[in-house]
């Protein structure tokens, strides 16, 4: 996330993106389960990255890293290039995440955190129940391990 311009970068969205990387794939699978459409670990589909590469909040620090890392700024390179490139996949994430207008939440609130999260990612089949411990999961990787 230090990539990404100043004020992106803090332990509230490096938890909300490690919450939902544990959300979406557990960070096992960098691929939708089935052969889906979904890559990396945040689970990015075409729609998630176009949002990303087209949303005015996005749009420029989005293309500026892609050209930091030599990947062309459209839909079909970063969707190849996301299943495997976790920087990429990161910063995708956060930058959705800045799209969204709410305060990030902090360690303690998780319902908001859940809120941002639905909002912004639009899971297909959303599961609230294994949220909060992914949520709290990613908080104590964030401060115990300095993630």
């Amino acid at each position: 996330l230090r990539l990404l311009p100043r004020g992106m970068d803090s332990h509230q969205a490096r938890a909300l993106v490690m919450a939902i990387c544990l959300q979406e794939s557990g960070l096992i699978y960098r691929q939708q389960k089935a052969g889906g459409p979904a890559r990396g670990y945040p689970q990015f589909e075409r729609a998630g990255i176009r949002g990303v590469l087209t949303h005015a909040a996005s749009a420029a620090p989005a293309n500026e890293i892609c050209l930091a890392i030599d990947i062309q700024p459209t839909v079909a390179a970063v969707h190849a290039a996301i299943k495997f490139h976790d920087v990429l996949a990161c910063a995708f994430a956060r930058l959705l995440l800045w799209t969204d207008p709410r305060d990030l939440p902090t360690q303690d609130e998780s319902a908001v955190g859940w809120e941002i999260y639905r909002s912004t990612w639009r899971p297909g089949k959303p599961r609230r129940a294994a949220w909060n411990d992914n949520y709290l999961e990613a908080w104590r990787l964030i401060l115990e391990r300095g993630l």
